[in-house]
């Protein structure tokens, strides 16, 4: 199952603590499938760091900014994972 933008709700710091002071918080919808771990999982279990970012300056197409920020916050973070993709997929071709 995949998240969209209709399962994404924003509150301020306030709201949050107000939630929590009426019991009405919960990290995790109440429809989440719960999903055991056996021991298995966690032997095979291997912990993967990110690599690290680098601050870059790149010019891109006006109407490709455009487009990427039109998707909302975090425009930067898909533009990478978008490089990142095109990236793994012909590292594959490689090989």
């Amino acid at each position: 199952m995949r998240m969209g933008r209709e399962d994404t709700k924003r509150y301020s710091l306030d709201e949050l603590e107000e939630m929590v002071r009426r019991g009405d918080y919960t990290p995790t919808r109440r429809d989440a499938p719960e999903v055991a771990l056996d021991e298995d999982f966690w032997r095979q279990a291997r912990v993967v760091v990110p690599p690290g970012k680098k601050s870059v300056h790149l010019r891109v197409d006006a109407d490709v900014l455009a487009w990427f920020k039109a998707q909302g916050r975090g425009y930067l973070t898909r533009m990478n994972a978008v490089l990142r993709s095109y990236m793994e997929a012909h590292r594959r071709d490689q090989t």
